[in-house]
């Protein structure tokens, strides 16, 4: 085990100034949900290189890839994100994530015919905002990943099974009225505007009732055309958050009621429709998360045990740990004050610390796989589990 972690470290370490270089690139040139034709040809480009197989258009999404070396039967799954965010670039740090994957996917390249592994790097689009993994899933990209795993960028370094993320479904909903002459004639006219802000003041009461583990957020994205046009049509995007699918469900439902109440007091016409896939809510794997946090302490960091909660945000990485054993933890670009998705956060991602973020995460994953292979009990738990189903933490025993 000592000899491939060597391994390992070595083959990552000779890469160290592409890998950064990498990052640094990708962090440069930001590119939104499903427009990321650059940076994933670059994440393909060192894998490449590298021996690995490399299929385009995974999934019918111009924008994924999958790439792969070695033939075990352990199939190590390795997310690569690289989209970004609208107007402030990479404030979610998805180059780090990208980075990272590379890294640990060229690692575990070094090691995977002795330990019988295929390693299998999944290039994921607009995790941001059109969930990439839940159609690379449901399109069966991930059939045949026996664990998968990917690193985000934080300020605070996790323990994997203390990062929790919540359900998100979204949504848009359209209210139709009647135009009419505001001035000459408002009485003709069914205003949608006044629909819309029934609609937020109902919601914006809601909240005082719900519980301190949901969220609801919306927008404006139309409201009218001119001052003396009764606006006809308006329309509000709208997510709700809650950290189980059946709470979700829920407060999902009293939201609609609000909407609901707007098109009543207005006299409109409402429809709604979902704007992208809803996300489910993040499951650790409790073995492989024990053994991420060890080795990324053996990278020389400070992670704290798995009762030091980090929660917060979404991501479409839970629909995937619903069907395979995964993580999904945190690490820390060291000294960042500032949070994601802030203008702040995407300077800190392009930074020497963001670097060690990507170093550090490689290493850590790589050496995760390895200590899963090497395992011959938790190696056939993991597979069976992956054939049954059976990823709910609850259902998985800590080693």
């Amino acid at each position: 085990m000592t000899a491939h972690k060597d391994a390992v470290r070595r083959r990552i370490e000779e890469r160290r100034a592409r890998l950064i270089a990498l990052s640094r690139s990708i962090h440069a040139e930001p590119e939104l949900s499903f427009e990321e034709y650059r940076s994933a040809d670059k994440v393909i480009e060192h894998l490449s290189e590298a021996g690995f197989a490399v299929e385009k258009g995974v999934g019918g999404l111009d924008t994924a890839f999958s790439a792969t070396l070695g033939s075990g039967d352990l199939v190590v799954g390795i997310c690569a994100e690289y989209d970004a965010l609208p107007e402030i670039g990479h404030a979610c740090g998805h180059n780090v994530i990208a980075a990272s994957a590379v890294g640990a996917a060229l690692g575990l390249a070094a090691v995977a015919d002795d330990l019988g592994i295929r390693v299998k790097v999944v290039g994921t689009p607009a995790e941001e905002h059109g969930g990439g993994k839940v159609l690379l899933l449901e399109r069966g990209v991930f059939d045949d990943v026996t664990v998968s795993m990917m690193v985000h960028p934080a300020q605070e370094d996790s323990h994997p099974a203390a990062f929790r993320s919540q359900a998100v479904s979204r949504f848009a909903v359209t209210y139709t009225g009647r135009p009419s002459h505001a001035a000459a004639a408002p009485h003709l006219g069914v205003n949608a505007a006044d629909a819309m802000v029934v609609a937020q003041v109902a919601v914006a009461t809601l909240r005082q009732q719900i519980t301190a583990n949901c969220r609801i957020g919306l927008f404006v994205r139309e409201g009218g055309t001119a001052t003396n046009i009764i606006p006809e049509r308006t329309v509000v995007d709208c997510e709700v958050r809650a950290f189980e699918l059946a709470e979700l469900t829920a407060l999902k439902e009293r939201v609609m009621a609000c909407f609901q109440a707007g098109a009543l007091a207005s006299g409109c016409t409402m429809d709604s429709a979902p704007t992208e896939p809803d996300y489910a809510e993040l499951w650790q794997d409790p073995a492989l998360a024990d053994l991420f946090a060890a080795n990324l302490t053996a990278t020389g960091r400070d992670v704290p045990d798995s009762q030091h909660r980090l929660t917060g945000g979404s991501t479409d990485m839970g629909n995937v740990s619903q069907v395979v054993p995964s993580i999904h933890p945190a690490i820390a670009v060291i000294g960042a004050q500032h949070a994601p998705h802030t203008r702040g956060f995407a300077q800190d991602t392009g930074t020497p610390a963001a670097d060690d973020a990507v170093i550090d995460g490689a290493l850590a994953m790589a050496w995760t796989a390895v200590d899963a292979a090497a395992d011959g009990t938790l190696r056939e738990d993991l597979a069976v589990r992956r054939r049954s189903g059976l990823t709910d933490p609850a259902a998985a025993t800590t080693r």
